[in-house]
């Protein structure tokens, strides 16, 4: 081992058998490294009312702004400073739609657009259109509950869209095909 005989004594330290430092010399080393830097700090080791208190204090048991917090409660505050929770409120109800509505009527439309609290849906034939329209006030009402009162106050409905005859290649100036009909 570390010693200069070949076998262990047992009545001797291990530390000593070992080559070690002693442990008083470790920790009076330990010691003076820790005083010359709390001097280094401005504190003066042996007089208790000459300390400074410590710049950057730790947070304690009470709350402070540098305490872990929630995702969504930051994300809800960040919405809340920044205005957007009149179109998040209303992005969730589009992207809920068929939850929001039911199946049956949401596989005859779509929400199309949400500006100034007019939510624009389209539907896929007439009778859907003009059912949708009926349903107006109920649709209102549940969108009311979703999103909060007076966020959507209208819903605009659209029938499907035709065939448009002012687009294309070769297109002619006038009424278009609807001339030659009869």
């Amino acid at each position: 081992m570390g010693s200069t005989t070949d076998h262990w004594d047992p009545a001797r330290p291990v530390a000593e058998q070992l080559g070690l430092t002693p442990a008083s010399e470790v920790a009076r080393a330990s010691l003076n490294r820790a005083k010359a830097a709390a001097r280094a700090r401005g504190f003066r080791p042996g007089q208790p009312g000459r300390r400074h208190p410590v710049a950057d204090q730790r947070s304690g048991a009470g709350r402070d702004g540098r305490d872990p917090a929630l995702l969504g409660d930051t994300l809800s505050r960040l919405a809340a400073e920044r205005g957007w929770r009149t179109e998040l409120s209303v992005g969730s109800v589009v992207g809920r739609w068929r939850e929001v509505v039911g199946d049956q009527v949401a596989d005859h439309c779509t929400p199309e657009t949400f500006e100034d609290g007019v939510l624009v849906v389209r539907t896929d034939s007439t009778t859907w259109a003009t059912n949708l329209r009926l349903l107006g006030p109920t649709l209102l009402s549940r969108l009311a509950e979703e999103v909060g009162p007076d966020v959507v106050v209208e819903v605009q409905v659209l029938g499907p869209s035709g065939p448009s005859w002012k687009r294309g290649q070769r297109r002619v100036p006038g009424r278009g095909p609807r001339d030659t009909y009869g």
